[in-house]
This record gives C-alpha cells, sequence and structure tokens, in this order.
C-alpha cells in the first residue's frame, strides 16, 4: 500500500464552479516531500471554504484502482489527480477503510473521515453526462482524512495502517448512510470516534432537529 501521487492545486475563478465560481479541483503532481499541515497539504488550496474547509477534509485520497475501472466505465484515460484528490494510492481498499482508521504516510498521520459526496463543480469538471447519478452507483467515492499528526509525505511513501476500529463502518457503508440508509446511519452515530459533520447529517437522515 503506496502513495503514487502527491497532487495539489492553486483556487481559481471559473464560471462553472456553482455558486461560489471558485475552485481548486485541478491538482497537480507536485515532486518531493510535501508538508502535511493541520488543515491540509502545503502549497494546497480550496475554492469553497464553506464546502470544503473542515478539517475533516485536510486530505482527499483516491485509489489508482479505481482510476482504472473509470477509464473503463467511460472509455478515456483518467491521470492521477484528476478527481481532485491530494493522495493517489495504489494497494489501499479505500472503500472498505473504515472511519477512524489511521494511517501512517511518512512522518504525518491520518484518520479516515469521510466518503467523497459528488457535488456540481466536480460533475461540470469531468464534463460527464449524469456524471453525479453515475458516481454515486458506482459507490467508489474515495475518502477524506483528517490530520492527527502533522509531518511530511511524499510519492513512495507506504500507507501503513496503525489503528482499525472495531465497532466502526466503512467508507462505501459511510456513503450508503450519507444517502439514506437508516440503520448505517445510527451506527456512525455509535461510533465514539465519528467526525463531527455526521452529526449534522444524521439529521437529515433521521428526520431529526
Amino acid at each position: 500500500m503506496r502513495v503514487i501521487s502527491v497532487n495539489v492545486g492553486t483556487a481559481v475563478d471559473a464560471e462553472w464552479a456553482g455558486k461560489v465560481k471558485r475552485t481548486a479541483i485541478d491538482k497537480r503532481a507536485v515532486s518531493g516531500r510535501v508538508e502535511v499541515r493541520p488543515n491540509g497539504l502545503a502549497g494546497d488550496e480550496r475554492g469553497d471554504l464553506a464546502a470544503h474547509g473542515r478539517p475533516s477534509q485536510a486530505v482527499y485520497s483516491y485509489a489508482r484502482e479505481d482510476y482504472d475501472w473509470w477509464a473503463g466505465e467511460l472509455g478515456r484515460e483518467l491521470r492521477d489527480g484528476q478527481f481532485g484528490e491530494n493522495l493517489t494510492t495504489r494497494g489501499v481498499d479505500l472503500g472498505g477503510a473504515k472511519l477512524g482508521e489511521r494511517w501512517r504516510v511518512g512522518s504525518a498521520l491520518l484518520e479516515v473521515s469521510s466518503p467523497r459526496v459528488p457535488c456540481v463543480v466536480f460533475r461540470n469538471w469531468l464534463g460527464e453526462p449524469g456524471w453525479v447519478k453515475h458516481f454515486t452507483a458506482a459507490e467508489r467515492p474515495g475518502a477524506y482524512l483528517s490530520v492527527i499528526e502533522t509531518g511530511e509525505l511524499g510519492v513512495g511513501d507506504d500507507v501503513e495502517l496503525v489503528h482499525r476500529p472495531d465497532d466502526s463502518v466503512t467508507v462505501v457503508e459511510s456513503f450508503r448512510a450519507y444517502h439514506g440508509d437508516v440503520e448505517l446511519m445510527r451506527r456512525i452515530l455509535a461510533f465514539d470516534g465519528h467526525a463531527p459533520v455526521w452529526d449534522a447529517v444524521a439529521k437529515r437522515v433521521l428526520g431529526t432537529s
């Protein structure tokens, strides 16, 4: 399990980028060691801090294996970083990772917090008809990570699993919970280590105030 690309992006103005009209989804590979800060990688920006500025979304990871699957689905090649991820991995089962799972990558310690939920910016960036529905149905969302310990990382670093909670749910299960699976949402709430964002999501899914 390792990192095969480290990607960062600069926020730019874009008329197609939803209401904010600003995005940093165009992530490009960088070389050398990259500093991991409390709220993300050095040199990486976000265009919509209201939607993507939480500490639980500090780093986004996507698997090369899932890219290769999508290449077959879409009939075109997809480069590392094209989905806006910071870390492109190989050999990591992101869908099967559990919320609260911790990875040592380089000298940084990262924790799996949530799946990526597709939005209008992602849809317009890819330019694929029905992309939000297609991405949702495929259940290959990648994983957001929070930074537990700062440090540095780079291409070729191992992704070392250092903690996996028994009482949590997987990234794919949490993706289903976000989209309305009540039982899985209750399991997330029962997990003491869930990211605070899940409390707000639960109100919608469970119909509570």
